[in-house]
């Protein structure tokens, strides 16, 4: 946790990104019959009843401290996914960086040896020598803020019935547009101090008598 909470401390250096990754998926809904529109004096009426059509995947990278973000949609959560989504990262999105510092957590997807079985072994070691990775610990993906980041998106653009991919892709871009444009940033303020405060009870009591180092 606090090695998280350390990165998160860092200045903002274009040479270093620190840039948070994370995923959900979204499932596709389709209507049973058609919905009623607005009109004055008369609410929108959808029937209860829908369609199942599947899932799709989003992958939400971040940049809080420039306020940018990008979301790649996907089919499938798989390694190929996750390691396609960092080499965009490094390749088109901070091609000038000497590292990009990537905190996300710890799911079994997220090592090198995804890029090692998506790319060939040179293109795998290249990609990874631009990475600097940070893991969230066991039960504590709230310290990725890209969580926090699909939180809003879910609730400003995907809490409704969409029901295929593309039109989840079009959606996505529009909000992702809209919020890069504004610069919308992330102010984090849960700090080591407040961390060590706060969690006190997850830190181990030692007692020490004064002025005896431990052996």
């Amino acid at each position: 946790m606090e090695d998280v909470l350390q990165v998160y401390a860092r200045p903002y250096d274009p040479a270093y990104p620190v840039v948070c990754l994370d995923e959900t998926s979204k499932q596709l809904i389709g209507e049973i019959a058609a919905s009623e529109n607005v009109a004055p004096g008369k609410p929108a009426r959808q029937d209860y009843e829908y369609e199942r059509k599947g899932v799709c995947n989003l992958f939400m990278m971040c940049q809080p401290l420039r306020g940018w973000r990008r979301v790649k949609v996907t089919q499938r959560r798989t390694r190929q996914d996750w390691a396609w989504c960092v080499k965009d990262l490094v390749d088109i999105y901070f091609p000038d960086a000497v590292k990009v510092v990537v905190v996300e957590d710890n799911l079994n997807t997220h090592d090198g040896a995804s890029l090692y079985e998506t790319f060939l072994p040179e293109v795998a070691r290249r990609i990874l020598d631009r990475l600097e990775f940070h893991f969230t610990p066991k039960h504590g993906s709230w310290l990725d803020m890209a969580e926090t980041e699909l939180s809003i998106l879910s609730r400003q653009c995907l809490n409704r019935r969409i029901d295929n991919a593309d039109k989840v892709a079009r959606e996505v871009l529009a909000w992702e547009q809209d919020r890069n444009d504004r610069q919308c940033q992330i102010h984090w303020t849960f700090t080591i101090a407040a961390a060590r405060k706060k969690l006190a009870n997850l830190y181990p009591e030692i007692e020490q008598s004064p002025g005896n180092p431990p052996s």
